[in-house]
Parts: structure tokens; sequence; C-alpha cells
């Protein structure tokens, strides 16, 4: 499949999903970060002619992470008509919640509140104008080593690049003429004050660890497996305690 195919793929299961929908939503809401992901994400969106309400949601954030995805809004509503930039500042928010919790403090903990609050504000923004949230995890991200926040980032209506490995992001990126310094940045989640990258967190870069899920021989392919495996409580379904009715 060609990167142009892709979009119209991806751009054209959108459309199906929603016309599948009993009662249609009136916007597709995408959360922009500034990085590669929810850029692809809310362009293709904005494609498929729906009203789309990107928004951004600062708690925080170091400067070039706030301006990477301000960029991003100001060059979607420049190219898209039907594109709603909100920027939705959540400092105050964070603070009073990580003031209550104080005796609850850890930063592992509340960077994922973090991620939370911001899917909060997802839903609360789709809730409030018939929308419906949509997902920016790719494969080799959320679904192949599982780095997300559960509730967070991972809490979605629909997931149009689960399938796609971050290369093919990339590559989505350039063809739709995505700003250059989205496309070339430092992957991070964005949920630590001193702003430290996907590749330090994980002790791997993307291409490494694309490599690592496509090959078994690789050699790398064994830390990958350790990764995947302290995540599959996020990736796999809730565990149900069931009865046997026999």
């Amino acid at each position: 499949m060609t990167v142009e195919e892709r979009v119209k793929y991806i751009k054209n299961w959108i459309l199906k999903y929603i016309k599948s929908m009993p009662k249609k939503p009136s916007c597709l809401v995408v959360g922009v970060s500034g990085g590669i992901d929810s850029a692809v994400v809310s362009t293709i969106a904005a494609l498929t002619g729906l009203n789309v309400k990107a928004l951004s949601m600062p708690i925080h954030q170091l400067k070039f992470q706030d301006d990477l995805s301000k960029a991003h809004i100001q060059w979607l509503k420049k190219n898209f008509k039907n594109v709603d930039g909100l920027i939705i500042n959540l400092d105050e928010t964070f603070n009073a919640f990580s003031k209550t919790l104080n005796n609850f403090n850890s930063e592992h903990a509340f960077a994922n509140s973090r991620a939370r609050m911001r899917m909060l504000t997802l839903y609360q923004v789709a809730g409030s104008n018939n929308g419906i949230v949509v997902g920016t995890g790719n494969k080799v991200e959320d679904f192949g080593v599982g780095f997300y926040t559960k509730y967070g980032d991972g809490g979605v209506d629909i997931s149009p690049i689960a399938d796609c490995l971050k290369t093919e992001v990339w590559e989505m990126g350039k063809y739709l003429n995505i700003l250059d310094e989205i496309i070339t940045a430092q992957p991070t989640d964005g949920l630590w004050r001193d702003g430290r990258t996907d590749e330090k967190q994980l002790g791997m870069t993307y291409l490494e660890l694309e490599k690592a899920m496509n090959d078994p021989k690789d050699k790398n392919h064994a830390k990958y497996l350790e990764i995947r495996e302290k995540n599959l409580h996020k990736i796999n379904p809730i565990p149900v305690c069931t009865f046997d009715n026999n």
C-alpha cells in the first residue's frame, strides 16, 4: 500500500465508521500534543470533511512542546475550514488535583494523571458537541509495547492509526506536508516536567522497537518482549470474573 493509499484508506475508514453509528456524531475530537501521531490523525480527520475539534491541553508544558502543538493547530486552521482549534490550559486543574492528593505524591502516578485529565477534557468537549474522541496511538507505541496511560490517552472511541507502524506515521506526515519541526521532533509523551523523551523512558528508539517487533531474530527482540510483557495489562481485555453455568 502506498502512503497515499494508506491516508485515503484511513480517511474512508473513519467515514465508514461514522456512517455505521446509530446516532451520527457532529464532530471528531482530537488531542494535539505537538507530536507526529496526533498531527497525522488530526490532519486525516480534517480530510474527512467532518467538523474537527483539535485540542491543545498544556499542563505545565515545556515551551517547545507547547509551541509545537499550537503551531500545528494554526497549520490545521490555515489549511482546513472545518477545524476548530481549542487551547485549554489545565495548569490550575492539575495544581488543585495534585494539592488535594499531596499525601499520595508519586511522580509517575501524577504523570499518568495528566494524561487522564486530558482524556476527561476530550470527552467533556465531545459530550458537549455530540462528538467522538479520536485516538492517536500507533501499532508500535500503543499496541506493541503498550507505552500509553490506561484510561488516559488509551481512552478513546476510535483508533485510526492502530495498525500503522511508526515509520508509516512519519511517511504519512511527510505526505501530508505536516510541519517539519513536528516530523523531526524527538518523540515525547509530554507528561514530565523534565521533558524526558520516549527513548529515554523505553531505552530504545522507535526504529529499534519496530525492527525488534517485526523480527524475532533481532538483537533487541527479547528487550521488546520484556517491555511488552510489563504492559500487557493495558493491551489485553480487563480480566473478568465469570461463573460456570454448567
